[in-house]
């Protein structure tokens, strides 16, 4: 925005040699002398371009409002514009960001233009721009200065009802804008400059507030609703849920002003310890610091010495709560220093919750589902692998399984095997040692597939039958289960009947002269669509109970017998013996399907009777072969579970170091990634005008913790009054 297009409310910049001589009534005087600064450096086109397309599409996508026929912002337009939905906003109110809107509707119309809204972008894209948002906001005229009138009364209609009382009329005050006899308006670097000592003053007239005999000590439970009151949005919640601990540093059961004021020093310096920290721990061995660690890299990395020996008593207190040993990480003061740290249990219950809401709003936002879905992606890819690889270690005993299945040992002369050991030596002395790996390559094509579609199902029906406070029925997970196992069916059906073929057709080309050999593109077309689906009934039979009794022990022995919840992240090691104990019961209680699956999508040979259909086959076994007959091959299928998930276990740890994920949690600009961890993001990454917006609703609370709270708590009805003014 040029100077021409500049509105009338912008700030004057007062000449710094101006305002250093002029007199207190002749501030408000000062105009602007643009040899004072040098010119802005002017953008260039494009980027002037691209800028201008953000806005626009940014405005067009929130835009609800019309008058005269042009679109417009309301007020909660602004907010989810200006404050994404999705985003973190930590201490802050998301709803706090409605206070902004002031600065935006500069006709004071309770209605945002497109050019408002490219003014208010334009103006977080300055380097003051925390400062200046909170300098219009008081200076509510637009005359660029702002006089103590103007700014007590936008205070006194912002302000808490409870908040402790502050004296606006106290010599600190009269510092800046002169007493009661001779006041003068503040210019914007005075009105700046204000602002960033007024958080102290606020905490030494509450600490006198509630010292009323003068004596130089409060209750810690005061310290508390000092804290709370001037300084919440800038802690964690463990640091605010220990902060009558205090008292503790020294022998007195009172909290001191040296105290007090220490904590605020440190508080401020916050991101200097940031970097001590982050220094010396990168210097220490095992990553973790001492006192004096601390103390010789605070040295090292300022020219003075930045801390008192109290403000490092007060810093090493807090950070110490949760770790007495003397030796504290970064995680140690991240905990109570950054706003954004949450505890193992808050953090455990919002991924939880979010990811049933995903799963209840599926249909409706199914980008948001998958992107909560991501990172089962990627440990689903490689556990796919890893599966694949297991599978093919164990694929001799699943052809074992299967031809002890399908053969018929009531009928004569076709007694085969005598037990697996005699089949599994038949096939090598018979077929050679390639032939215990017949109809591998379909094994491992539906690997991925059925893992992926099982998995996903599973995940969706949970949180469809988990309510709002987490808990889910027994009921529900078994349902959840079962549509897991029946969905897979679509991938798993044609690819186990070609599997089964090949598995069979070795024996036949030996018992059989003449007998030709098949691959898996022969049998895919002979059978054609509808023949690959052979026996699906049966397989689902086989799969729904199967999911149904898997999904439900699995969950239940992570949570039940390995503890896994808030407090503890299960290892890969935990979670494969979880499912390969569950996996136990689901194998052997459903191998009578399995028998009758394989029976059916098993090519009869001559002399066999032709299975019509489940029915039919299952009477047939039971009156040729008898009850034990519907259990074949299910000591193999339980058997194959050990050696294959310890494979398993090996590979996915090989694989997880060869292939780590590198993505973060939410980013700071409105942009979430999926993780099951929310990581830190670098500055570099964050989104400068995100930032800058937050960073002046930190400055607004530092001047009151419910600033601009009152406004959005009242529904704009003046809105339906402009003329011309339709809501869509």
């Amino acid at each position: 925005m040029d100077a021409a297009s500049a509105p009338a409310s912008a700030p004057v910049h007062a000449v710094s040699g101006a305002g250093a001589s002029a007199s207190p009534n002749e501030f408000a005087q000062v105009q602007v002398d643009s040899s004072s600064k040098p010119p802005p450096r002017a953008p260039s086109s494009q980027s002037t371009t691209t800028s201008t397309s953000r806005a626009r599409a940014t405005f067009r996508a929130h835009a609800s409002g019309l008058l005269d026929g042009e679109p417009h912002m309301t007020q909660d337009d602004f907010v989810k514009a200006i404050a994404p939905a999705n985003e973190n906003y930590h201490k802050i109110a998301r709803e706090s960001y409605a206070v902004l809107f002031s600065v935006a509707d500069r006709k004071h119309r309770d209605l945002v233009s497109f050019q408002d809204w490219e003014f208010f972008e334009n103006l977080l894209q300055k380097p003051d721009a925390e400062y200046e948002i909170a300098f219009r906001l008081f200076d509510t005229d637009g005359n660029g200065v702002v006089d103590y009138d103007e700014f007590i009364d936008y205070y006194n209609k912002n302000k808490s009802d409870d908040s402790i009382p502050f004296d606006w009329n106290c010599d600190w005050v009269t510092l800046y804008i002169g007493d009661k006899k001779k006041r003068h308006s503040m210019t914007y670097q005075q009105f700046a400059q204000m602002l960033r000592g007024l958080q102290g003053e606020r905490v030494r007239q509450a600490f006198h507030f509630y010292d009323k005999a003068n004596t130089g000590y409060i209750e810690p439970e005061q310290f508390q609703k000092i804290i709370e009151k001037t300084a919440k949005h800038k802690l964690s919640d463990r640091l605010l849920a220990s902060l009558q601990t205090l008292c503790n540093i020294s022998t007195s059961s009172k909290i001191s002003y040296a105290n007090v004021r220490a904590f605020q020093n440190v508080i401020r310096e916050t991101d200097m310890v940031d970097v001590i920290v982050r220094n010396a721990c990168a210097k220490s061995p095992d990553g973790k610091i001492t006192r004096l660690d601390f103390m010789n890299e605070a040295a090292r990395s300022t020219k003075f010495s930045l801390f008192t020996p109290m403000e490092i008593d007060v810093l090493f207190h807090f950070a110490s709560l949760d770790n007495n040993t003397g030796r504290l990480s970064r995680d140690d003061f991240r905990r109570v220093l950054d706003p954004t740290w949450q505890d193992p249990v808050t953090l455990y219950t919002l991924a939880q919750a979010e990811k049933v809401e995903a799963a209840k709003n599926a249909f409706h936002d199914p980008g948001h589902f998958l992107s909560e879905v991501f990172e089962s992606a990627y440990h689903f890819l490689l556990g796919s692998v890893a599966g694949a690889l297991g599978a093919t270690i164990v694929y001799p005993i699943d052809l074992v399984k299967t031809r002890m299945q399908n053969q018929r040992s009531k009928i004569p002369g076709q007694l085969l095997y005598k037990n697996s050991w005699d089949c599994f030596r038949k096939v090598i002395h018979r077929e050679g040692f390639a032939g215990l790996y017949s109809g591998l390559g379909p094994q491992l094509v539906g690997v991925a597939p059925e893992k992926a579609i099982k998995l996903t199902v599973n995940d969706f029906a949970r949180g469809k039958f988990t309510d709002e406070n987490g808990k889910i029925t027994l009921l529900g997970e078994i349902i959840s289960g079962g549509s897991a196992g029946a969905c897979q069916v679509v991938f798993t059906n044609p690819l186990e009947i070609v599997k089964i073929r090949l598995q069979i057709q070795g024996e036949v080309a030996k018992s059989i002269e003449g007998a030709p050999k098949r691959s898996a593109v022969w049998i895919v077309r002979n059978l054609g669509l509808l023949g690959l689906y052979r026996g699906a009934t049966a397989c689902m039979m086989r799969d729904v109970p199967f999911s149904a009794i898997y999904f439900p022990t699995y969950a239940h022995l992570k949570k039940d017998y390995f503890g896994e919840g808030p407090n503890k992240t299960l290892g890969i090691g935990q979670l494969l013996v979880a499912g390969a104990i569950a996996g136990m019961p689901a194998a052997y209680f459903t191998t009578p399907c399995d028998v009758i699956k394989t029976r059916l999508q098993a090519e009869a040979r001559v002399g066999q009777t032709h299975y019509r259909n489940i029915a039919h086959c299952a009477t047939t076994i039971m009156r040729e072969e008898g009850f034990k007959a519907f259990f074949k091959g299910g000591p193999a299928r339980i058997m194959r579970s050990s050696p294959q998930f310890g494979c398993t276990l090996a590979a996915y740890e090989v694989l997880q170091g060869l292939l780590p994920l590198h993505v973060g949690g939410k980013t700071e600009a409105g942009h979430s990634i999926p993780t099951g961890e929310a990581k830190e993001v670098p500055p570099e990454k964050r989104q400068v005008e995100y930032l800058r917006s937050r960073n002046a609703l930190k400055i607004l609370l530092d001047i009151d913790e419910n600033f601009g709270k009152p406004k959005v708590s009242q529904l704009k009805e003046s809105w339906k009054l402009v003329p011309g003014f339709n809501a869509k």
